[in-house]
């Protein structure tokens, strides 16, 4: 993998602290306290999660070769889980409205094994300027109340300049770097669980690919279609499946080269899904291209059929570059 220079790095990313060491066992507490009612209450995060029928994009010239960075797997002790990636999971965090919300996320490759992919709107608060979300986890496979794989609080965030100071969806991409997991013991204390991609692997990623592909699209959708059908509960991952062709653009995300996808994910819980190059059902892996920062309904019938996901470019890969080498450690006892 052909890393990013100096420059570009300083001209796109920024960074915000999530949780200090000190204050990592509170947030995990404060999530996984009282039987995981604050994981069981959370909402769907709301943020521009639908807009209109976006609009023919602009024509995407890549700022460089194609590239990839190949997958990880977990530790041989790891659980197997044969309905789908178990790097996959849901992101929780407190909201700018100050209540529990969650998004979709996935752990994806890196040095020290601990970066997470998810939209930004689930990182920044979109309505405090230079500001992070609060209480920030991820939590794989997430079920029932329960963090199965652990718990893993989240240390700093990585974003673009671009949406951080003009909230352009075309670089609605966050990467975060999370401290060793935790689960609570029989006393209720938190207990170590380790890195999180030992304990689930890394999705790769690809950037800078001509657009003609496909991708699965993972995530855990919730929430009505516009005539108010629900056909999805949040509690579940889920799958789509659809073809990249073309560029979207959306004014009210300021997005003027986003990708559209076929897939009829309902906006709520649907913001971070996973878009998945090459994926492999049967070791579960595959190259995240693509998160999905909100649907439409393209063709006015009231139902949701359209993912839309920033395209991933150079500058994506400097701004994960960033993330990919920061160590984290454990949560110290608290």
């Amino acid at each position: 993998m052909a890393a990013p220079t100096a420059a570009d790095v300083d001209a796109v990313v920024v960074t915000k602290p999530l949780a200090s060491a000190q204050d990592a066992a509170e947030v995990a507490a404060f999530w996984l306290g009282d039987g995981g009612a604050n994981l069981v209450n959370a909402a769907p995060y709301t943020v521009r999660d639908a807009v209109n029928p976006p609009l023919p994009g602009a024509v995407i010239t890549p700022s460089g070769k194609p590239g990839r960075l190949a997958p990880s797997l977990p530790s041989d002790s790891a659980p197997t889980q044969p309905d789908g990636p178990a790097t996959l999971g849901k992101v929780f965090f407190i909201g700018a409205d100050g209540q529990p919300h969650w998004c979709t996320g996935s752990a994806v490759n890196s040095q020290y094994r601990n970066v997470v992919a998810t939209a930004a709107q689930c990182a920044f608060d979109t309505q405090t300027s230079g500001a992070a979300l609060d209480k920030w986890v991820f939590v794989p496979r997430y079920t029932d109340g329960t963090a199965p794989l652990g718990l893993y609080v989240g240390k700093q965030l990585f974003g673009h300049y671009d949406f951080d100071v003009y909230r352009d969806f075309d670089r609605g991409y966050a990467f975060v770097n999370v401290y060793e997991g935790v689960v609570p013991s029989a006393t209720g204390e938190l207990t170590g669980y380790g890195r999180l991609g030992d304990n689930v692997g890394g999705l790769g990623l690809a950037w800078n690919q001509p657009l003609d592909y496909s991708v699965n699209v993972f995530g855990y959708p919730a929430g009505p279609h516009p005539d108010g059908v629900r056909p999805y509960s949040g509690q579940n991952l889920k799958m789509t499946v659809g073809s990249v062709t073309t560029t979207a653009h959306s004014p009210v995300l300021k997005g003027e080269r986003l990708l559209p996808v076929r897939s009829w994910f309902t906006g709520h819980g649907a913001q971070g899904s996973s878009w998945l190059l090459n994926y492999d059902a049967a070791s579960a892996r595959g190259y995240l291209n693509g998160l999905s920062v909100s649907v439409a309904d393209a063709d006015g019938n009231l139902r949701y059929d359209t993912g839309l996901s920033p395209y991933f470019d150079n500058e994506l890969l400097a701004v994960y570059s960033a993330a990919r080498v920061v160590w984290t450690g454990a949560v110290p006892p608290g």
